[in-house]
């Protein structure tokens, strides 16, 4: 099984918002984000952190 972020990524080109942009604001390291590209699962944590700043929910934003 496989996480998919498409949701991530569109709500991001939404807001207008580069990867860049979303790892300063949400404090991500390079490699989370480049976890997320390979669709590989990250933790709650990262998630909440993402929600928060895009104000959004884990629904939108992640699907298995």
């Amino acid at each position: 099984m496989r996480a998919n972020y498409n949701g991530l990524w569109k709500l991001l080109i939404d807001k207008n918002m580069k990867k860049s942009d979303l790892m300063r604001e949400a404090k991500l390291a390079p490699a989370t984000i480049a976890k997320m590209g390979k669709r590989k699962f990250v933790s709650m944590e990262v998630l909440y952190k993402i929600t928060k700043v895009l104000d959004t929910t884990i629904g939108e934003i992640v699907s298995f």
